[in-house]
């Protein structure tokens, strides 16, 4: 049997919840969970309840914020006009600034 899961204040966390989502918004919930440095599962559970996301720099964090970069940089080089940027290019770009906006205060 596997060890029981406790969240931080040590309660047992015994329900399971499940939803769908759609391709676009998986890769979009990858995105923000990989930049917050947070499991996915702690970070759905701080979205949902509304509380605030805090990002610890760490090289996980660090490498996930260069890896998406790049993917923006090589997405926008691909854009010949500004007509052509889609939303979810947008959200990363404004996901990728909170995270590293926070970061910076916090330094």
């Amino acid at each position: 049997m596997s060890a029981k899961n406790l969240d931080n204040k040590g309660r047992f966390r015994s329900r399971t919840i499940g939803f769908r989502v759609s391709p676009e918004e998986d890769a979009q919930i990858n995105v923000a969970v990989s930049l917050s440095g947070l499991t996915k599962q702690d970070y759905i559970v701080k979205r949902l309840l509304c509380r605030d996301i805090v990002v610890q720099g760490n090289p996980r964090v660090y490498k996930a914020l260069k890896d998406k970069l790049g993917e923006v940089l090589a997405e926008l080089k691909r854009i010949e006009s500004g007509s052509e940027i889609n939303d979810d290019l947008l959200e990363n770009i404004r996901l990728i600034t909170v995270t590293l906006g926070g970061m910076k205060s916090e330094s």
